[in-house]
């Protein structure tokens, strides 16, 4: 019999943000895999619906109250993981989003884009989004000298798009932290990689997408004739990537690398 690369058995994978669209369906699919999933977030409703989700197919998992924003509540959610699951060897940082406040439209270019827009933006996709989920997990993950960390870029880390000009910005720097930690921790046993996802419809972006009536405005019809695959994504379809670089078996050897789960965006051109 051949070796199932991506049995997650024994894996204990905190995913925070998984009460969101992209999140919950990689949290699933670890759960499928065989990981002990700690669905993690703000909202007790959405999570310990996940929860149950998971477990109606079969998957074990337990939320846990997380606020990414905050060290003393990521303190608090590790500790309770490890307790209740034991110690993580998997983080899946699938928190953040953007926010009107710094988006670019015709009453607001650029130059009058407010400062607490872009800050919060940025709070959103770097410092809750990587950089103090790491700081909680990652070093405890070097100490035992084993670890997968996943973080979520973006096309726009590669790509910057009109209008999101803080998003695109604070998804690069994702990408480059990413790279730079994967450098810091390589040896001391923790993988740390992205995925950088397409266009998924979410809470977030509907705005952005489609009109009042739910059909595509022409935003959203230019993505699909920039989309090699003409449609927007399924949050399942981002899953197995995620499994992939969680597993110790099929990404022994992957650290720094950005796994591209678009349909086809970044690589159309005319």
């Amino acid at each position: 019999m051949s070796e199932n690369l991506f049995d997650l058995s024994g894996e204990v994978a905190v995913v925070i943000g998984a009460t969101g669209a992209l999140g919950g369906a990689c949290a699933m699919a670890m759960a499928k895999a065989g990981a002990k999933v700690a669905v993690a977030g703000r909202n007790t409703g959405r999570g310990e619906a996940r929860v149950c989700e998971i477990a109606d197919a079969g998957g074990q998992a337990q939320f846990f109250g997380c606020d990414a924003m905050d060290p003393a509540s990521l303190k608090s959610c590790h500790e309770s993981v490890g307790q209740a699951l034991g110690a993580p060897t998997v983080l899946l940082n699938a928190a953040g989003g953007n926010h009107p406040d710094a988006i670019v439209t015709p009453e607001m270019p650029f130059e009058k884009i407010p400062l607490p827009g872009w800050a919060r933006v940025f709070d959103l996709n770097l410092i809750g989004g990587l950089l103090l989920p790491c700081q909680e997990f990652g070093p405890a993950m070097c100490q035992r000298g084993r670890g997968s960390i996943i973080n979520i870029a973006s096309v726009t880390s590669h790509l910057p798009l009109s209008k999101v000009i803080a998003y695109s910005a604070s998804k690069a720097a994702v990408l480059s932290a990413t790279r730079f930690l994967a450098r810091e921790w390589a040896t001391k046993g923790v993988r740390v990689n992205s995925i950088t996802p397409g266009f998924f419809p979410a809470e977030q972006n509907k705005k952005l997408l489609f009109n009042e009536d739910g059909t595509p405005n022409a935003r959203a019809k230019a993505i699909f004739g920039h989309t090699s695959m003409g449609r927007f994504g399924e949050p399942s379809e981002l899953a197995g990537a995620a499994v992939y670089l969680a597993s110790e078996k099929a990404a022994s050897f992957v650290t720094g690398s950005d796994i591209v789960v678009d349909g086809g965006f970044l690589s159309q051109t005319i």
